[in-house]
């Protein structure tokens, strides 16, 4: 089975093999014979405050929705900011309790992976 797949604006055409010998629903995939390099997933990034209390993007993309505000009280786990990457949104939570200093980005704004996005107290 031939498909494409499109990986930041370039696309690739690649031959999936699905071994039919697997009694289970879900087995490997054999993928081989693409046009191009086929990039590794990215690591799971664990979103944290750094030493200056901000939290900061783990992964590039654009600001779809900031849902706190400066001087709004926090708990561990709520979310501040929600990215959005390749079609797919990432929550960004608060790390712990405490309170916005400052929201440091906008909805729409192009944010790079690592660049702080809210200022905690």
């Amino acid at each position: 089975m031939k498909l494409k797949v499109t990986v930041d604006s370039m696309t690739y055409e690649i031959d999936v093999e699905v071994d039919e010998k697997q009694e289970s629903g879900i087995g490997p995939v054999v993928i081989g014979g693409g046009s191009g390099p086929v990039p590794a997933a990215p690591a799971t990034a664990s979103v944290q405050a750094t030493s200056s209390n901000a939290v900061v993007a783990p992964l590039s993309g654009q600001v779809a929705r900031v849902l706190v505000e400066d001087g709004q009280a926090i708990t561990a786990g709520e979310v501040l900011v929600v990215l959005e990457a390749m079609k797919m949104e990432t929550e960004i939570t608060a790390p712990a309790d405490g309170e916005v200093k400052q929201v440091l980005v906008e909805t729409g704004e192009a944010v790079s992976g690592g660049q702080p996005l809210v200022e905690l107290v």
